[in-house]
């Protein structure tokens, strides 16, 4: 900078030299030597520009430049004018690199760290310096280090004053905060509840103590001495239990007295000593109150213990306020999924726990433990056995009949076995009251062949039960119907066409014929297409009241087949049936007896495992009766058919070419009816549960085959329809040929010949 004082005496010097040379020399120049030169103003005045510009002289003056890091305070440098400072950190006018910050000096400027940071290693960025190394929260406080910063956060029991320090909290003054049941210490930083005699919280001081009774760890002094290891078991349990309800006493941690107890389990599953269901019920009872002793004292969130016959998995929460959220646990064959909520209950001491044990050979003991779901499954032949691992599953919530919400427990299969005809899952609990296990309460909520899902609304000791139905849909059972059925289908086509086009065989019993091939058409695609559609309750009924008419038809024409060839053996005369008559036997009488069906009993039409006819009831007897009535009929029909016609042919002067006919028409007629009629007789008790698997695959292959030995019966092996084949192969061929011919014909003909316009429209025509 240029004072004024110092500019002010340059500056009259300056004019006093110009007086004294005025006369003689200019402005800017000397008089020396006898003439007039140059005057250098910055030697002869070396501060006329101040301290921060740079002089430049010139011929006859000067000039003056601001140095680097100044600037000129006016645009018109004077000799009054300053250079003033430029802040580089305001203007932009500066390059800090990383998070360093700019610091203004004169002339120049800075980078340095921020308030807060330090120089990095490599000294060209600043990284967070923390200030919670050296005690600057003080005592009772926490520090927690923040970008360029920090904060002091008083401990868990204390609370920060006006001038920042921390103070303890005397939680006995708010109230009830150990509950009615406690007396409230106060400690620095802290409080413990100290329980009245017979309350207990469980070795959780801040927590509110409750209740506790030990009865339930009482020994039976009726027990057995196979129950020895188990009355033992109850004495430690009883002992550890007396032990919390005084505090005075010494007791366990919560994690050695889960080992006692799991090794005093394993001793009792190993020597198999759990062999009926009282003492079950005991083991089970025994290890649920063993766990909500236990679970609370244990001090791990989560606590996962395995013997050689137990796995358990226990998840502890500790905290004024309830837990919220979803808690999952996990044994080697189970998985066990409930809310905190659930857990909880209406009450919270300030704690909480839940617990999974799994039982590693139980399975074995218990395997004679079920029950009977249906009071005909043991003649039925229906078994049941454990196909999972026994689990327990507690939690501290003591209201556990009937939870707010159901809990979710996954199965490993012991066995893998998917679900089928013959096998079918369910969730079951060991109910204590019938010493038996039970499904109430407890759904299937999914299943496959490794694991089961089932959702429970209450909590005690579960398993998946594994029910084995007598197999009757085997893959080679269902593969027979299915190509036989096929196989009948078509051919019974093929009977249709012939029944109705072919001439020569046209008459009554053609007519009979036709009508039951029809029947049985129908009957059998209605069977192959919906005989399984039991998802559709509507649809799965009538597909069973079609299959009723349509068999129940078949059977009727039969009939109207063996009245027409006792008509035509025994009745020489009038041995035809009116058509109207036969459709009033043949599609009438079914028709009345399903619609009296139908109105009577309804629901029998549609079972859970095949859409026909339900056995409930005795529904099945609308089929089986009018069956039975017409097998005996043409039986009875049958049999004097055959003894007159052997009468017939033994006679004097019998007219051997009719008789013939007869015998093939009876023949033919038997057979159709022991093929049609027999396998019925036996295959309608084949929806019933106990039926022999010999009687099975017999039905199977003859009813599934019925199309293919019509066909066979009265078109292959009857000589008048052989021959209308053989006349109708013989037209196709010669057709063939003769379209051959003719084109062979006119290809030659037409390779010879011009092409020819069509004088109207102009295209070339062949």
């Amino acid at each position: 900078m240029v004072f004024p004082n110092m500019q002010l005496k340059w500056t009259l010097l300056l004019l006093g030299l110009f007086l004294v040379s005025s006369e003689s020399c200019e402005k800017g120049f000397d008089g020396k030597n006898g003439g007039c030169v140059d005057a250098d103003e910055c030697v002869t005045v070396p501060s006329v520009c101040g301290d921060h510009a740079r002089c430049f002289n010139t011929h006859g003056s000067y000039y003056c430049n601001c140095n680097t890091g100044f600037q000129a305070a006016t645009h018109n440098f004077t000799l009054e004018t300053q250079c003033l400072d430029i802040n580089e950190c305001v203007e932009g006018k500066y390059e800090c690199p990383g998070n360093t910050e700019c610091v203004n000096t004169l002339g120049s400027y800075n980078c340095s760290c921020p308030k807060g940071y330090k120089p990095s290693r490599l000294d060209t960025d600043c990284e967070d310096e923390d200030e919670c190394l050296s005690s600057v929260c003080g005592v009772h406080s926490s520090c927690f280090n923040t970008a360029g910063s920090f904060h002091c956060n008083c401990s868990p029991g204390f609370v920060k004053r006006e001038n920042s320090t921390c103070a303890d909290i005397n939680e006995c003054t708010v109230q009830h905060v150990c509950g009615t049941n406690a007396q409230c210490q106060n400690e620095e930083g802290s409080y413990r509840c100290v329980c009245n005699q017979g309350y207990s919280n469980y070795g959780n001081n801040q927590s509110k103590c409750i209740e506790m009774s030990c009865d339930h760890f009482k020994a039976e002094s009726d027990t057995e001495s196979a129950s020895v290891k188990l009355n033992d078991l109850l004495a430690l349990l009883r002992s550890s239990c007396e032990s919390l309800r005084n505090a005075n006493v010494s007791r366990k941690t919560g994690e050695q007295l889960l080992e006692n107890v799991f090794n005093s389990t394993d001793e009792l599953l190993s020597e198999g000593t759990i062999a009926d269901g009282e003492t079950l019920n005991q083991f089970l009872d025994a290890v649920e109150n063993s766990m909500r002793l236990i679970g609370p004292q244990l001090k791990q969130p989560v606590t996962r213990m395995e013997t050689h016959n137990t796995v358990a998995e226990v998840a502890v929460m500790r905290n004024q306020t309830p837990p919220s959220g979803r808690v999952n646990l996990s044994t080697d064959s189970a998985l066990f999924g409930a809310s905190w909520e659930t857990v909880v209950g209406e009450s919270y001491p300030g704690f909480a726990f839940a617990a999974l044990v799994s039982y590693k050979d139980l399975t074995s003991s218990s395997g004679l433990l079920h029950k009977r779901e249906r009071p005909d499954d043991e003649e039925r032949g229906v078994s049941y056995q454990l196909n999972s691992k026994v689990v327990t599953a507690v939690v501290s919530n003591a209201e556990t009949k009937q939870l707010s919400e159901p809990v979710m427990l996954i199965f490993t299969h012991e066995e893998e076995r998917a679900e089928s005809r013959g096998v079918s899952y369910s969730c079951v609990y060991w109910d204590a009251d019938e010493r038996v296990w039970s499904g109430r309460g407890c759904k299937k909520a999914e299943s496959n062949s490794t694991h089961t899902a089932c959702s429970c609304s209450h909590l005690s000791s579960f398993a998946v039960l594994m029910a084995l139905y007598p197999l009757q849909d085997s893959f080679e059972l269902v593969m027979i119907t299915r190509v036989g059925l096929v196989l009948s289908l078509v051919c019974l086509s093929l009977c249709i066409l012939t029944f109705k086009f072919c001439r020569s065989i046209q008459g009554t019993r053609t007519s009979i014929h036709l009508h039951l091939s029809i029947s049985l058409f129908i009957a059998d695609l209605v069977f192959l297409c919906g005989i399984s559609s039991t998802h559709n309750q509507v649809g799965c009924g009538i597909v069973a009241g079609l299959l009723h008419f349509f068999f129940l038809s078949a059977f009727c024409w039969m009939l109207l087949e063996g009245l027409q060839l006792y008509r035509m053996v025994v009745m020489v005369f009038h041995t035809t049936l009116k058509h109207l008559y036969m459709y009033l036997v043949g599609y009438g009488a079914p028709l009345v007896i399903v619609i009296i069906s139908a109105i009577t009993y309804p629901a029998g039409y549609g079972t859970k495992r095949h859409c026909w006819l339900s056995l409930d009831q005795n529904f099945m007897w609308s089929f089986l009766a009018p069956v039975c009535i017409i097998v005996i009929l043409n039986s009875f029909v049958f049999i004097i058919t055959v003894w007159k016609l052997a009468e017939k042919f033994s006679s004097l002067n019998p007219d051997l070419s009719k008789l013939r006919t007869i015998k093939g028409f009876t023949v033919t007629a038997v057979a159709q009816f022991c093929i049609l009629g027999g396998t019925w007789v036996f295959g309608s008790f084949l929806f019933y549960e106990k039926v022999t698997l010999f009687a099975l695959y017999l039905f199977t292959i003859f009813n599934s085959l019925q199309g293919a030995l019509i066909f066979i019966m009265h078109c292959l092996l009857s000589k008048p329809v052989r021959d209308e084949y053989y006349k109708l192969i013989s037209r196709i061929c010669s057709l063939q040929e003769r379209r051959y011919s003719e084109f062979s014909t006119n290809h030659s003909s037409n390779s010879r010949q011009p092409l020819r316009s069509n004088p109207t429209s102009g295209e070339s025509k062949i």
